[in-house]
């Protein structure tokens, strides 16, 4: 029987990709595994595999398109006379208005459990159902219904904010800046966001970094990649409580340390996941994170690549700064905050944005006073 191909989700915050590449035509053969297609965000590029042997019998997107994450991008059969299901009790209009209500945003999904609502009683202008729909109905300004009560952890009030009275017009944002927005959100609303930091002498990491580089012979200095190792291995083997988050007033403790990586990208700034960091030693994780780098360099990151952080290391000592407070990552505890030498041969600052749910500030700095030290015996 056929089967549809469905458009992959690349980040959990897009709802729409767009297909850069079609491999395959209607009445090509195929085999399970071959790339059939590629689509893209400005964060990262999926490729599409077919899933089965078989024949397609029905494209229904175009390169360059613009499509919805789990919409039919094209029907593989058994054979190339199949035919395509359809709904003939349907009326085309009526077809597409219950493909559109089965399927709102994966965010949105999670609002109308938070809220109890049903997908039919929220009027939605586009493709697909998203927050920004439910927002508004929540407002009043769909059916009227009453607005339900918002969670004591939110700092929503579920009331539209008045547009400002200088003169000025509203844009759409863009998936960046949607996930910007989404994980500040995060922070604002949900972590009891704390920041601490410690003082340091960076000479013996330099020497460990240089000593290191000149054995694996190494054009650049592995110093960063090497820090954010060492706090892979304290929450691997010292600390594994900083590798929790909570949900739902209970702690979440990760089976695996997946480090988030920070890579600016002209200017974007990148979150880049090194996935089950704790299996891998030194060697393998900087080269782990150097293809990952390159990735990013391209804006090819991989789904697996830039999502899932239960851990994150972020730098910004390239652009000499000597202190920063980042961001917590949504569900994660704990951000290491590496920077720059106050001055050349100088005292150094490393500190760290930590969920003061998960973790007290005595947790923190034992991790700082073992982070800001080369491992043992180097």
């Amino acid at each position: 029987m056929p089967h549809p191909v469905y458009t992959p989700c690349v980040n959990i915050n897009d709802d729409i990709v767009r297909v850069i590449n079609i491999e395959v035509q209607a009445g090509d053969s195929v085999k399970a595994g071959d790339l059939i297609a590629e689509v893209e965000t400005d964060k990262a590029i999926v490729e599409v595999e077919a899933e089965q042997d078989g024949y397609v019998l029905q494209m229904l997107c175009n390169e360059n398109d613009s499509i919805n994450v789990g919409s039919i991008m094209m029907w593989i059969g058994n054979s190339p006379d199949e035919a395509v299901p359809e709904s003939p009790d349907l009326k085309p209009d009526d077809q597409l208005s219950r493909e559109r209500a089965a399927k709102p945003t994966a965010k949105a999904r999670a609002l109308l459990a938070k809220h109890n609502l049903k997908v039919e009683d929220i009027p939605y202008q586009g493709d697909r159902l998203t927050t920004g729909d439910i927002e508004a109905f929540m407002a009043g300004k769909g059916s009227g219904a009453r607005v339900p009560d918002m969670p004591p952890t939110s700092r929503s009030t579920g009331v539209a904010e008045p547009l400002p009275s200088a003169p000025g017009s509203l844009h759409a944002l863009n998936p960046e800046e949607h996930g910007m927005v989404s994980t500040v959100t995060w922070h604002r609303d949900h972590a009891v966001a704390t920041y601490l930091e410690m003082e340091y002498d960076p000479q013996p990491w330099e020497d460990y970094a240089a000593t290191y580089a000149k054995q694996h012979k190494f054009m650049l200095s592995p110093l960063l990649p090497l820090m954010a190792y060492r706090l892979v291995e304290i929450a691997r083997d010292d600390m594994p409580k900083i590798n929790c988050t909570l949900v739902n007033g209970q702690k979440y403790r990760y089976d695996q340390v997946n480090l988030g990586f920070t890579v600016q990208v002209e200017e974007t700034l990148y979150l880049t996941v090194i996935q089950q960091a704790d299996a891998l030693d030194a060697r393998q994780f900087i080269d782990a994170l150097g293809e990952v780098q390159r990735h990013a360099m391209a804006k090819k990151l991989r789904a697996d690549e830039s999502h899932g952080a239960t851990l994150s290391f972020s730098s910004m000592a390239r652009w000499k700064v000597s202190r920063h407070v980042p961001i917590l990552a949504p569900y994660t505890a704990m951000m290491v905050a590496h920077a720059a030498p106050s001055q050349e041969g100088g005292m150094a600052v490393m500190g760290a944005s930590y969920d003061h749910r998960v973790l007290s500030g005595f947790d923190v700095a034992r991790v700082l006073q073992k982070l800001t030290q080369p491992p043992e015996g180097a």
